[in-house]
């Protein structure tokens, strides 16, 4: 039996701009794995890559032993992957109930099961019930990560991609993101986390690859990784234990 996700030597890149080259690595069924760096390392590229928002430019992506590389994102949606953008992404001019419901766009024509998905969300997130009819532009920053998860999880995805899900939220909210992050893969579902933060992505992901000028520098279980100092070369001369509390 495989991996859930495979990439291979995956090269990147935007028009004649390379981004990424020679990105290999694995997702096991019921992993979180992280993909750490700093800025511009080329973390949100290969995730985009990962999701079909980005067609390779070589190598190869294998998604329950299929080769998905050249399938388009909607199609990768009906197989089992979700993708939570960097910045949330919600459709500020419909509510969030309604946001949840577009989540659903591949169960449309079976409503009990949207409602039954619709109300494990609010469980997962009871402050969603008390905005349900509230536009999602209007919510703030923390309740919008949260209804851009929820709308992921409406799919019922077998692997969910999180793009920065800490990114401009206040720390309280950021745990709260990260402690539901840690229950949604309790639930069975597999994690592939981008995150400049390296805190918080390795004291939540299991093992992690590390990412500097669009290469992979470094892999290996987490609490190897927080002790490595190809950490501080990624995140551009500090130290393993200052880039881990970024």
């Amino acid at each position: 039996m495989g991996a859930l996700l495979e990439a291979k030597e995956l090269e990147l890149a935007y028009g004649e701009v390379s981004a990424c080259r020679g990105v290999s690595f694995h997702v096991e069924a019921g992993e979180i794995v992280t993909l750490i760096g700093a800025n511009g390392a080329g973390k949100s590229t290969t995730l985009r890559a990962v999701a079909g928002v980005l067609l390779p430019r070589a190598g190869t992506i294998h998604f329950r032993g299929q080769e998905i590389t050249r399938l388009p994102s909607h199609e990768r949606t009906m197989l089992g992957i979700a993708l939570v953008p960097e910045g949330r992404r919600v459709f500020p001019f419909l509510t969030a109930r309604e946001n949840l419901e577009l989540g659903a766009f591949k169960y449309r024509t079976d409503r009990a099961r949207v409602r039954g998905l619709i109300d494990k969300v609010f469980a997962m997130f009871p402050r969603l019930r008390e905005r349900a009819g509230q536009n999602a532009g209007t919510l703030s920053g923390g309740e919008q990560q949260m209804l851009a998860l929820g709308r992921a999880m409406m799919s019922e995805p077998d692997l969910i991609c999180l793009d920065e899900p800490s990114l401009g939220l206040a720390p309280l909210v950021v745990q709260d993101i990260f402690r539901t992050i840690k229950e949604i893969n309790h639930g069975g579902t597999s994690v592939l986390l981008v995150e400049q933060n390296a805190r918080y992505a390795l004291e939540t992901a299991s093992r992690g690859y590390v990412l500097q000028s669009g290469s992979i520098i470094a892999s290996g279980p987490c609490a190897s990784l927080r002790e490595d100092d190809r950490v501080r070369q990624a995140y551009l001369g500090r130290s393993a234990a200052e880039a881990v509390r970024l």
